[in-house]
């Protein structure tokens, strides 16, 4: 037996947080990874690719914690070393990493393309725009100002460092809602390229959507991105979303450009009291 009465929102979307890297700005999310596989080779232990993008989304500290925790690497330090790596040893290269994350990121500042439209048709629709990362302030203090540049300007800025708890616990896009003052979680769409990211969405109780081309599941640059042929990009593209669909993401789209029809369709949901 059941009491009560069942509340739906039926209003439509309120606002959208958008992660940084892969998302809005630099195409292939290749900031990140430059400067991740720069520190360790700097130590003299070499990461791949593949290695460096397995814990994107979290913040930056964590991040290096998780690259030292996987067996290869950990054994590589070893050898390098000579013994386990610590906290210190984290701490450190966290330290170190900072001034060359920022340098990264000032090489890597342009809008995802379509980007600027998807922003003019959010403030056309009076959605409010949250911007939530694994960067720390001390990171994007120069990316705002270079965003803004070219019509970028969230109402929002969250980041990793800034809560108590990084993706994918919901901390981030949960301080993004306070600041932009949504009544509404039911509201709420999470945009991101990662499936930490879309994690850290379905936990706060948004609606979710994967972003497939431009970010860290593809990781190309536009230009190579372009070069594949329409069989090796079909290929990548097939492979990415069935890996956010298998994350739980509401919605899957190549990049931020698709996001209108998404808010749309995600509008008559809820108008029909249809829930993330």
């Amino acid at each position: 037996m059941t009491f009560g009465y069942q509340r739906f929102y039926t209003g439509p979307v309120t606002a959208v947080v958008f992660d940084w890297a892969g998302t809005t700005i630099d195409f292939g999310s290749l900031a990140p990874i430059k400067a991740f596989c720069g520190l360790f080779e700097e130590h003299g232990v070499p990461i791949t690719l593949a290695e460096a993008r397995a814990p994107m989304g979290a913040e930056k500290r964590e991040h290096i914690a998780a690259l030292l925790a996987m067996p290869r690497i950990r054994e590589a330090w070893i050898d390098v070393k000579g013994s386990e790596p610590t906290e210190a040893d984290i701490d450190a290269l966290y330290d170190q990493f900072i001034p060359v994350q920022k340098a990264a990121i000032a090489e890597r500042t342009t809008l995802i393309p379509g980007a600027r439209e998807t922003f003019a048709y959010l403030r056309d629709n009076d959605i409010k725009i949250g911007a939530n990362t694994g960067y720390s302030q001390e990171m994007i203090t120069d990316l705002r100002g270079l965003a803004a540049e070219q019509g970028y300007q969230p109402d929002s800025y969250v980041c990793a460092t800034d809560v108590p708890r990084g993706r994918p616990y919901p901390h981030m896009t949960l301080k993004n809602m306070l600041e932009l003052e949504v009544l509404n979680v039911q509201s709420v769409v999470k945009v991101d390229d990662t499936l930490t990211g879309i994690e850290e969405g379905l936990n706060a109780g948004c609606w979710t959507v994967g972003i497939a081309i431009s970010g860290n599941e593809v990781g190309l640059d536009l230009a190579d991105w372009e070069a594949l042929s329409i069989e090796e990009q079909e290929t990548k593209r097939q492979a990415a979303y069935k890996r956010f669909h298998q994350s739980g993401a509401h919605y899957v789209i190549d990049t931020v450009a698709d996001l209108p029809a998404v808010i749309e369709d995600i509008n008559a949901r809820l108008s029909a009291g249809e829930q993330p």
